[in-house]
């Protein structure tokens, strides 16, 4: 369990001056109407709790147009001309290859930084470098608390690529996989179960949160010990209260997954932990994603995984590569994703 961390980030600098292009120009894009609003323009991106139910269907809604009109850069080139910053703690294939290729897609460029932060300089200097040089920072890194001082001293928008607390990146393209699996209209969750098994880490804090804010009702199943982050349960709880989604944590993955449109699991063993592998596989034996527990999903039911897998562990290859997996389309939507908040934000 971390320690939670999860103040509001500090309000959009005083003189904070976007350096994007214009939106395409009215009636050309379907883009156009919804980025000529800076609703969210120069806030930091720290997490899921961090925003209300209607700007994260906006995320959604402009990765949705974004993926549609991929391949006409006459809608697309938001950034032109601005940089990003790609700070890197923790190894990666999905998030450095999306951000890189989404800022290209965008029109803009990046810069690959692969450091422990704050032990050659500190977290504050480096964000007070940044800011000088470049239009936004993305960070992945171990602790949630070096996102929070990368916000409070950079004046340009913070996106979080992945803490310890949440990754809220990953939660958003899952739920516009599961928009696309499951037909759903003007993005309405209500009535849609999403089922986790394994470890109540990151991705499970993110998906808990944009699920209550979404409506989507919610079970995850754990081991005793391996909860979601207290704190922000009780704040998905709040929010679930508003939208009727249902909440729920179990340590029977069969009642988790019971009625479920979606299954989904993740590593038992993230980075930084590999010294508890062993304790881990023992604890997490009988939370493996298989054929067998799969029965007791819906029979359209998907399964997800954010990856990388451990084909063995907490999935099967037999359900990973079977005809309800739809994991490397969750990976194909991080790109969109992301493409939507840096087009939001920056």
């Amino acid at each position: 369990m971390v320690s939670t961390m999860y103040k509001k980030p500090p309000a959009t600098p005083q003189g904070f001056k976007s350096q994007r292009m214009s939106p395409p120009q009215q009636g050309r894009s379907p883009l156009a109407k919804i980025l000529v609003e800076d609703t969210l323009r120069g806030k930091d991106f720290l997490g899921i709790g961090y925003f209300n139910c209607g700007e994260l269907k906006l995320i959604l809604e402009v990765a949705a147009l974004l993926k549609a009109n991929k391949f006409d850069d006459t809608q697309t080139l938001f950034a032109k001309g601005q940089t990003l910053a790609l700070c890197f703690e923790k190894p990666s294939l999905r998030t450095k290859v999306t951000f890189e290729a989404g800022m290209i897609q965008l029109g803009g460029s990046s810069i690959f930084l692969e450091d422990k932060l704050g032990v050659r300089e500190s977290v504050p200097d480096i964000a007070r470098n940044l800011d000088r040089w470049l239009d936004g920072i993305m960070a992945r890194v171990f602790e949630h608390n070096t996102l929070i001082l990368l916000a409070d001293y950079a004046q340009v928008p913070v996106i979080n690529g992945l803490s310890d607390l949440e990754h809220p990146c990953q939660a958003l393209a899952d739920f516009l996989t599961i928009k696309e699996q499951k037909d759903i209209k003007d993005w309405n969750f209500k009535g849609i179960n999403l089922a986790y098994v394994g470890d109540g880490n990151n991705v499970a804090n993110s998906l808990m949160l944009l699920a209550a804010k979404l409506g989507c009702n919610f079970s995850i199943a754990c081991p005793s010990g391996y909860k979601p982050d207290a704190t922000l349960w009780e704040m998905a709880l709040e929010e679930a209260k508003h939208t009727g989604a249902k909440l729920t944590i179990t340590e029977s993955p069969t009642q988790a997954v019971a009625g479920a449109d979606a299954v989904y699991t993740d590593t038992w063993v993230s980075m930084g932990q590999e010294d508890e592998m062993a304790e881990r596989i023992k604890i997490f034996g009988s939370f493996q994603v298989n054929d067998a527990l799969l029965k007791f999903a819906k029979p359209d039911a998907i399964v997800m995984h954010c990856l990388p897998a451990h084909r063995g562990q907490e999935i099967t290859d037999a359900v990973m590569d079977g005809p309800q997996s739809v994991v490397f389309e969750q990976a194909e939507n991080r790109l969109h994703v992301q493409k939507a908040v840096i087009s939001l934000i920056m």
